[in-house]
This record gives C-alpha cells, sequence and structure tokens, in this order.
C-alpha cells in the first residue's frame, strides 16, 4: 500500500484548505482511513478518521473538518475550516486494514501511512 498525501499549503486564520491522500497498491474499499498531525516538538495525534459505519473527530477540530472517501477515485479527503494558528503541523494519511465498526484513533492501530503535508495557518 502506498498512500500520497496532498493539498497543504498556506492558509490564514478562518480559511479553509482540503487534503487529498491517494491510495494505491491495494483495494481501497478494504482498508479504513484516518488522518492524523504533528506539530513542531509534539507527538502525533488523531484528527479524523472513517471507519466502515462511523466517523470520528478529535475534540479540537470537531465542527470544523470533515473527513470523506471516493472509493471509485481510492482517494481519503480532509476538508479544514475555520482554520485556526494551532492546526499549523503536517498532516499524515493513514490506512488500516479491515474495515471496523469502531473508528481507529491511535497511530498503533494504523498500517501504512503517507509521507504527510505541511499546514500552515498564520494569524
Amino acid at each position: 500500500v502506498q498512500l500520497q498525501a496532498s493539498g497543504g499549503g498556506l492558509a490564514q486564520t478562518g480559511g479553509s484548505l482540503r487534503l487529498s491522500c491517494a491510495f494505491s497498491g491495494r483495494t481501497f474499499s478494504n482498508y479504513d482511513m484516518g488522518w492524523f498531525r504533528q506539530a513542531p516538538g509534539k507527538e502525533r495525534e488523531f484528527v479524523a478518521g472513517l471507519g466502515h459505519y462511523a466517523t470520528s473527530y478529535a475534540d479540537s477540530v470537531k465542527g470544523r473538518f470533515a473527513i470523506s472517501r471516493d472509493n471509485a477515485k481510492k482517494t481519503v479527503y480532509l476538508q479544514m475550516n475555520s482554520l485556526k494558528p494551532e492546526d499549523t503541523a503536517v498532516y499524515y494519511c493513514a490506512a488500516k486494514w479491515a474495515r471496523a465498526i469502531t473508528v481507529a484513533t491511535t497511530t498503533m492501530e494504523y498500517d501504512y501511512w503517507g509521507q504527510g503535508t505541511l499546514v500552515t495557518v498564520s494569524s
């Protein structure tokens, strides 16, 4: 499995960005997907996840971010609205083998990782 994240860049406070993650190498529909982020000097943290029946969001992004997938395009998206300076980080997409009812929210649960895309939000 290969994951290629894109869409990062510079945004102003209150602005929007949409991240994309292209999946290749296996059957996309068999995998749950997630987004994580890592700010300088901090640990990688869960942002959003998409399980077989549910989605989950970190409290810090709930109501502002939305995760979705397009199985035909083998792509997962993260729509980020109302951006804040504290959203500045490298964002990583991740894939977890085998669809599950519950959403995986820890790094240990995911099997494959993309290379990351940098999001910078200016104040």
